[in-house]
């Protein structure tokens, strides 16, 4: 039986806890948590990105989270916790769920760029 996007980010909110921009930093500064902007290119560089945060578009998220591809980059490593957002929240949800699938354990959902700019968060110009 087919699935539609809904069912897809049902599920996705079910394994991927949302976390607010405080909940961010903590796991920056406490567990080295690594930050994915999951945006193409272009939308980065539009509105910047939070400072440090990888770069990594949906269509490339698992060449670059597996270790078996050349393609693999290897700040996303499966012992380390990672933060995902995107412009809204959904590509970012559906990127976690993507991550927890292939193993990784410690995935976290900030939602929409414009959260974590409207709380008061720092942002990196790009470009």
């Amino acid at each position: 039986m087919a699935i539609s996007v809904k069912d897809m980010m049902a599920a996705a909110n079910a394994v991927v806890p949302k976390i607010t921009p405080d909940e961010v930093r903590r796991l920056v500064s406490d567990e080295n948590a690594v930050v994915v902007d999951v945006r193409d290119a272009n939308e980065v560089q539009a509105s910047g990105k939070v400072p440090g945060a990888l770069n990594i578009s949906r269509g490339m998220l698992e060449f670059r989270a597996d270790a078996e591809t050349p393609y693999h980059n290897p700040a996303l490593a499966k012992d380390r916790p990672v933060v995902l957002y995107c412009a809204s929240g959904g590509r970012s949800a559906l990127s976690g769920k993507l991550l927890k699938d292939m193993g990784y354990e410690k995935v976290f959902n900030l939602g929409g760029f414009k959260d974590w700019a409207e709380a008061g968060g720092d942002v990196e110009k790009v470009g």
